[in-house]
C-alpha cells in the first residue's frame, strides 16, 4: 500500500520531493497556459470565421443553441478572466521560498493538471459541437474536482479558489448548459419546464458548501454563474420563469456567502454551519488565512 501510495499522483502528502516539486511547477505551467490560451482564442471570433469552415467559439456555440441554462458571454468571460488571474496567483505560490507553501500547493497540483486538461479538451469538443463528448468530459472533471474538494478542502483561499471551489462551480453550472444543448429539442416546453426544476439545483449544491463547510468562496462563484444565467434568460425571454429563479438563487447564496465571509474575514465565529473540527486554525476550510 505504502509502494502504491508513492506512485499515486492523486495521494494526499503533507511533503514532496525536490522532483516532485520540479515536475508538478512544469506540468501546471504549461497546462494553464494550454487552458488559458485555447479559451481564449476560442472566446474571440476571428475576421474569417464562417459557419461552413471555421468552428464556433464558445459563445456563438450557445448562440446557436439557446436552452434554459444558456449564460451570458460577458459575465461569464469576466468570471473565466478572474478565475485565471487568481489562478497565475495560485501557481506563483508554486515557486515560492517557503517550504510549506509550495507543499501546500503541490498537494492539489494533480487534480489541478487534470482540470487544465479536461477543460482544454472541453473547449474544443464544445466548439465543434460535439456535445455528447464534451458532457461526459465535463462530468469527469466534476468527478475529479470533487475528489479534490473533500480531500484537500483545508488549505487557504489562495489555493482554494482558483483549484478548487471556482473551476467546481463553473463546472458543475457547466454540465446543465452543455446538457441542456445535448439534448434533442431543448427548445421544447418540456425542457423549459426541466430547466425550471433543474435550477434550483444550483441553490442546493451551493448552500450544502457554504452550510456545511462555510465555504463562501464556492457561494460567491455560484452566485456570480447565477447572474450570468438570468442575464442570459431575461434577454432571451423577458416573459418566462427561468430568469426569476436564476436571480433569486444569485441572491439567496450571495447574502449567506457574505453571513459567512464577514465573520471568517473578521477572525469571529460564523454563526451558520458546522465547526471546523481541525485544530491546526490555519488549515481550517480556506479562510483563515489573511
Amino acid at each position: 500500500m505504502d509502494r502504491l501510495n508513492n506512485i499515486n499522483p492523486f495521494a494526499k502528502r503533507d511533503s514532496h520531493s525536490a522532483g516532485a516539486v520540479v515536475t508538478y511547477k512544469v506540468l501546471t505551467v504549461v497546462t494553464w497556459l494550454l487552458s488559458l490560451i485555447t479559451s481564449v482564442y476560442f472566446t474571440f471570433p476571428k475576421g474569417d470565421w464562417n459557419h461552413r469552415y471555421h468552428p464556433h467559439t464558445v459563445w456563438d456555440a450557445d448562440y446557436y443553441n439557446p436552452s434554459g441554462f444558456t449564460q451570458h458571454y460577458l459575465i461569464t468571460s469576466l468570471f473565466w478572466l478572474a478565475l485565471f488571474i487568481l489562478q497565475l496567483g495560485y501557481i506563483v505560490h508554486l515557486f515560492s521560498s517557503s517550504v510549506e507553501t509550495v507543499n501546500a500547493a503541490c498537494a492539489v497540483g494533480s487534480h489541478f493538471i487534470v482540470n487544465n486538461l479536461l477543460h482544454f479538451v472541453w473547449v474544443l469538443l464544445f466548439v465543434y459541437g460535439h456535445t455528447v463528448w464534451s458532457e461526459i468530459v465535463l462530468i469527469l472533471n466534476f468527478v475529479n474536482l470533487t475528489s479534490l474538494y473533500f480531500r484537500h478542502n483545508s488549505y487557504p483561499r489562495f489555493i482554494h479558489l482558483p483549484a478548487v471551489s471556482g473551476p467546481l462551480a463553473w463546472t458543475f453550472v457547466a454540465i446543465y448548459s452543455n446538457g441542456a444543448i445535448m439534448v434533442p429539442h431543448h427548445t421544447s416546453l418540456v425542457a423549459r419546464i426541466f430547466a425550471n426544476i433543474a435550477i434550483w439545483s444550483i441553490l442546493g449544491y451551493g448552500m450544502f458548501f457554504v452550510l456545511l463547510y462555510k465555504d463562501y468562496t464556492m457561494g460567491f462563484a455560484l452566485s456570480v454563474l447565477s447572474a450570468s444565467l438570468g442575464v442570459a434568460q431575461f434577454e432571451r425571454q423577458v416573459i418566462a420563469f427561468q430568469w426569476i429563479f436564476a436571480f433569486t438563487i444569485m441572491a439567496v447564496l450571495f447574502v449567506f456567502s457574505v453571513l459567512v465571509a464577514i465573520p471568517a474575514w473578521t477572525g469571529k465565529d460564523v454563526p451558520i454551519g458546522r465547526r471546523a473540527t481541525t485544530n491546526d486554525t490555519e488549515r481550517a476550510p480556506l479562510l483563515a488565512d489573511p
